[in-house]
């Protein structure tokens, strides 16, 4: 059985629908990735899934209910969110922060247990984070923040947890060093991840299931083979794309692409690439 599904779940601000009857299964274990052009709904349906924002109609589903009847801390035991921005009260350390990953675990006194210690110690040693731990967060370079926040997701003991964008604003390295972390998280621990990502390329590197929408719909799901290819990609982002594999990681990688509109080097530009591309397939 998926442990986690949504059913034609329509989601909108006002009068603006966002997000247009989207189904779709959550694959148990694995990690899943959410493509597609800014403004598509992505964040939105991210929010959604988590109950950060109400859907207009339709079911959220998790081990067989809706998450909308869901008590909070029994939600907040099945599934964590890292949202795209996420702001620490200035002054707040890195330990006090990952501290509150432990709120669902928590009697009515709030006091934080020995056990609650352990789990907050392993999460920063699985993380990276554990010198950092008397440091305040605010001093902290953004790849080692968002190492933290991950920390946090994880001192909160769920089998799922959400990230919006996890690698914004981090150079290739961090951004490296994020999604391996990650992928590390989901083989080791057999977390299920749920992401946001921007960057085609990572996507198809360190997703075992993509999903592209447009327009608020579901365009096409699947492995990064069945999502990562010229027609995907034409519809979705409305570009014409070569792609390749990676010579190391054998994934689908997209060489390099041109405007189907407005582009007036188009046609050599893809008839260029498209000779170059015999040499990776």
């Amino acid at each position: 059985m998926t442990r986690f599904f949504t059913e034609n779940v329509h989601i909108g601000y006002g009068d603006s629908l966002i997000v247009k009857d989207v189904s779709l299964k959550i694959p148990d274990r694995q990690i899943t990735t959410i493509i597609g052009a800014n403004g598509c709904g992505k964040s939105t349906l991210l929010k959604a899934m988590t109950r950060i924002i109400p859907q207009q109609s339709g079911s959220i589903i998790l081990d067989g209910e809706s998450i909308s009847r869901e008590g909070t801390k029994k939600l907040a035991k099945k599934l964590a969110i890292l949202p795209q921005t996420p702001e620490s009260i200035s002054g707040l350390t890195v330990s006090e922060l990952v501290s509150y990953g432990r709120y669902p675990h928590q009697s009515g006194l709030g006091r934080l247990t020995k056990r609650d210690w352990d789990v907050i110690d392993q999460a920063l040693e699985m993380t990276g984070t554990k010198d950092f731990k008397y440091r305040t967060v605010d001093s902290l370079s953004g790849g080692q923040r968002q190492r933290v926040w991950i920390a946090m997701a994880l001192a909160q003991e769920t089998e799922m947890i959400f990230l919006d964008e996890p690698t914004t604003y981090l150079d290739l390295a961090h951004q490296l060093e994020i999604l391996e972390l990650l992928q590390r998280l989901n083989a080791e621990e057999g977390r299920t991840i749920v992401m946001v990502l921007h960057d085609l390329n990572q996507a198809a590197r360190f997703a075992d299931y993509l999903i592209a929408m447009k327009d608020g719909q579901i365009v096409k799901t699947g492995t990064g083979e069945q999502v990562i290819s010229p027609n995907v990609l034409r519809e979705v982002f409305e570009i014409d794309a070569i792609i390749g594999k990676d010579p190391i990681t054998e994934k689908p990688i997209c060489l390099t692409y041109s405007l189907i509109k407005g582009d007036k080097n188009h046609e050599k530009i893809y008839a260029t690439n498209r000779t170059a591309t015999s040499s990776y397939s």
